[in-house]
């Protein structure tokens, strides 16, 4: 299932310890120069921010602070130390200050701060990430330089002097990897993507890095081409300490049993929702999606000499067999494996002319890019949505496609195109950017508050663009092609399946076997998404339970500013009031829209 890089950031920030050249703007009160209360919030968010991009150099550049581009975070044990006391002491200040006391606007913030704080204390004490999950550093290591070259916000021989100084400090990072993970800790699975992943490293040199090195000269680029060499060899050095020391130790339990899955569920979701509730709803909502697949389906196979019995009440066999022949069609009509780039490049630009001639929400002026994944980031998603931090909201918002992997078999390559066909990768341009998290984004990006940019919900971003995939086909969008529809459904229905997965695997120790039956039958899925479904709901806990969870809440949301507003309501205006909150967690953001009680 695609995913948003913008709602991944928050993972990072406090969990270790280790950079503006604007000041950051953290609450709305500051912008309005409120006093009291207000004010002294403002300086506890501005100093917490301050302190957080200091000892997260990588999250600091993302957001747009480049005072620290040269620097790496400090993961060690004394850096750790660091970033707990920081949490801390943030968190006696925060719950120093009565929310009643505050503004609306500051509330939602408080609240928001309050889940992050606590949740990196527990992280640190509780979770110990760095010492079992090696992909927290792979992410570190890889965005810690390709944050400074995919978008031009500085002159490039800055950006490069800034590559040479990370560079340098990264074969230190990789011995600071080796000495903290124990990989009798570690599960298979982060093992094995581990090692898949850390050669990508070089990529972003070969691919990034020596294309543009010319712009430095004389003494810049020997510093850079030492720098160069320097990295390579850690790399492999790096790369045989995995092969030979961490994964022959590496059989440690993915699962992450019900008390971790429950309290990371709640700082995830910052919801009131429990993780029963949510598998009830899933299974309810299962039932009912199927129910809808089955009557799309009937419009779709009509005339079809070869379709099977279309029963107005069908047996569950009857069902499950009619939903198969009609998705079979949308199958059948796959992109070329080397072509898919283009064709969402294609799709977005539908969907973008569909949203503008109906007005459902104000659009930004410029396009998104449609990119191939960087290789260090391939093995998780197919594709995410890659937004700039909030203070360069003006730089490139990218859509990352997952190329097909060269050693893929022509029947591999098949099965991932009969799931991303031409009509799925349709309905992937509307989720990952028009009008889904691209419009999002640059919507979110309008509210002043930058704590809330950094601190956004993952529900909310994720569960926008579920419910954009909907709304779209409330209103006509690709209306004459009921193909379409079932498409959008059974992506709906992978969405649904994505929340019970996640609490089955972690929770109610669901076996592979399990696991593929249930998303090649139930949800229809073909069996190369099955199985990177499998893979990346063993390298995470509840992030796949955003998408679920937000839409419900988002369809919650609009349907209760239509019963308060009646026949003022408007879609457009509604879209623009709920998305310029920025992204906090959804029953915030309704809370604020319809004058409710933020609790």
């Amino acid at each position: 299932m695609p995913r948003s890089k913008q709602t991944s950031r928050r993972t990072v920030l406090g969990a270790f310890g280790a950079g503006l050249t604007v000041p950051l703007l953290p609450s709305f009160a500051a912008a309005k120069g409120q006093t009291g209360a207000d004010a002294r919030f403002a300086k506890i968010s501005a100093d917490w921010l301050d302190q957080t991009m200091r000892l997260n150099p990588v999250t600091a550049t993302w957001t747009g602070d480049h005072r620290f581009d040269h620097l790496l975070p400090d993961m060690s044990a004394k850096g750790r130390a660091e970033s707990l006391q920081h949490a801390k002491a943030s968190l006696a200040k925060v719950m120093a200050l009565p929310a009643n006391s505050l503004s609306r606007d500051n509330q939602v913030d408080r609240a928001m701060l309050l889940n992050e704080v606590q949740a990196q204390i527990w992280r640190s004490e509780t979770l110990e990430e760095w010492a079992w999950n090696p992909l927290v550093w792979q992410d570190q290591a890889g965005s810690s330089l390709y944050n400074l070259l995919a978008r031009e916000f500085a002159p490039l021989p800055q950006r490069l002097k800034a590559v040479t100084a990370r560079l340098r400090r990264l074969p230190g990072f990789l011995a600071e990897a080796r000495a903290s993970l124990v990989p009798s800790r570690v599960p298979t699975p982060h093992a094995l993507t581990y090692a898949a992943q850390n050669q990508g490293l070089k990529s972003i040199i070969t691919d990034m890095v020596e294309p543009v090195k010319s712009a430095l000269q004389g003494v810049d680029l020997a510093a850079l081409d030492a720098a160069i060499a320097q990295f390579f060899a850690a790399i492999d050095t790096h790369q045989n300490w995995i092969e030979t020391t961490l994964l022959p130790a590496a059989k440690a339990d993915f699962r992450a049993g019900a008390r971790v899955f429950d309290q990371q569920l709640a700082y995830t979701l910052l919801s009131p929702l429990s993780r029963q509730e949510i598998r009830s709803r899933a299974d309810a909502a299962v039932k009912q999606v199927r129910a809808d697949m089955y009557a799309v389906s009937v419009r779709a196979l009509a005339g079809h000499a070869d379709a099977p019995p279309m029963p107005a009440d069908p047996t569950p066999d009857q069902q499950q067999k009619v939903i198969r022949a009609a998705l079979d069609l949308a199958a059948a009509d796959r992109p070329a494996r080397d072509k898919l780039v283009e064709v969402s490049t294609e799709a977005t630009e539908i969907a973008r002319q569909f949203v503008a001639s109906k007005d459902l929400i104000r659009l930004p002026d410029g396009p998104v890019r449609i990119i191939l994944m960087p290789e260090f980031r391939r093995g998780f998603s197919v594709a995410y949505c890659d937004s700039p931090g909030p203070l360069e909201k003006h730089l490139d918002t990218f859509y990352a496609v997952s190329p097909i992997p060269d050693d893929w078999t022509d029947q591999q390559a098949i099965s991932f195109t009969s799931e991303y066909n031409r009509r799925a990768i349709q309905d992937i341009a509307v989720h990952e950017a028009m009008p889904g998290h691209y419009v999002q984004i640059f919507h979110a990006n309008t509210h002043p508050s930058i704590l809330r940019a950094v601190l956004g919900s993952g529900s909310f971003v994720e569960g926008w663009a579920v419910y954009a995939e909907t709304m779209m086909v409330e209103e006509g969008f690709m209306a004459d092609d009921p193909l379409y529809r079932l498409t959008q459904l059974k992506v709906l229905l992978r969405t649904i399946t994505n929340a019970i997965i996640d609490q089955a695997i972690h929770v109610d120790d669901w076996s592979e076997a399990q696991v593929m039956t249930f998303l090649t039958e139930t949800a229809f899925q073909e069996e190369r998404e099955a199985a990177g479904k499998w893979r990346r709901a063993q390298l995470s806990v509840t992030q796949l339970s955003t998408y679920f969870v937000g839409f419900s809440e988002h369809m919650e949301a609009r349907a209760a500013a239509k019963a308060k507003q009646g026949a003022a309501f408007t879609l457009k205006a509604y879209h623009d009031g709920i998305l310029g909150f920025g992204s906090p967690p959804v029953r915030y953001a309704r809370a604020l829209l319809l004058d409710e009680a933020i609790g």
